[in-house]
């Protein structure tokens, strides 16, 4: 199973040095991926930005939307050229992550309609990857993709999205929760994968929140309270499930590999680039 790592832009207080150190640290340390989570009504750094400087400072360790709000996004057209740009800028490193969200407040930020976001985000992949393979609504509109396209890879648990990440994408990504109930929803992947007439396996992959370290619970409490305070008592629950020890990760680690996870992304609480040191400890040795 391969181990990702989520940039920390939403991290109150991270500044701009830390996550071009995180970037380049997460790099030579050998994580298989470096991704970003999207939000706009929040205090965080936009994800195509954020991604285009880890691209600067990095030759190697893939690039995710994980995940990306792309119906929240004004056009799917100029998206698409964003995406390719940043596809472009990495030697084609890219792999576009996206989900429909839960904010409504995202939506309500660009004039964008909440209610109708999954039919949205169905039509904004499609569009951008007409846009991608040169078809669209303009001619002219570039660059093309490194490789020709960009992998999308889709998140999120509901019916809808599991169907989404069959029709749509490379597989499906996982918000997180229990390895076991991971590998139910991954056996409905699959399946739905079937119907849609998908040659190969989807590629599966699941968020994990880790702080690590004297601090590490309290550093994940105060986050996760502020990133999911919209969520109300949810928000508990999220922050009581991050993994604050070595021995825990350890496990949920080797609970996931056991479920059928491809890849595992940890979302760091702390800015601090030296908490991927510990992380590696863990999970790399």
């Amino acid at each position: 199973m391969d181990i990702g790592v989520c940039l920390p832009t939403t991290v109150h207080g991270a500044e701009g040095r830390q996550l071009v150190e995180f970037a380049r640290r997460a790099e030579d340390l050998g994580f298989s991926s470096l991704t970003v989570t999207d939000r706009l009504v929040y205090h965080n750094y936009d994800s195509i930005v954020a991604l285009s400087a880890a691209a600067a400072v990095t030759e190697r360790i893939k690039l995710v939307t994980a995940i990306l709000l792309a119906a929240s996004r004004p056009g799917a057209v100029e998206l698409a050229k964003q995406l390719a740009s940043l596809d472009r800028l990495s030697g084609g490193r890219l792999i576009v992550g996206v989900s429909s969200g839960m904010r409504e407040d995202d939506y309500l930020a660009t004039g964008a309609d909440y209610a109708s976001r999954g039919r949205r985000l169905d039509e904004v992949i499609e569009e951008m990857q007409r846009v991608w393979r040169g078809e669209g609504p303009v001619q002219g509109i570039g660059p093309r993709p490194t490789n020709g396209d960009i992998p999308i890879w889709v998140g999120g648990t509901s019916p809808a999205a599991l169907r989404r990440a069959a029709r749509h994408g490379i597989g499906w990504i996982s918000p997180g929760g229990a390895p076991h109930k991971f590998a139910e929803l991954v056996t409905q992947v699959k399946q739905l994968w079937a119907e849609e007439g998908r040659s190969g396996s989807p590629r599966t992959g699941a968020d994990c929140y880790v702080s690590l370290g004297p601090n590490g619970a309290e550093q994940a409490r105060k986050h996760l309270m502020s990133f999911y305070a919209f969520a109300g008592p949810v928000a508990e629950r999220i922050a009581g499930g991050a993994v604050t020890d070595e021995a825990r990760l350890r496990d949920v680690v080797d609970g996931y590999a056991a479920n059928g996870c491809d890849e595992l992304i940890l979302l760091s609480c702390t800015a601090d680039p030296a908490h991927l040191d510990r992380v590696a400890d863990v999970v790399l040795r």
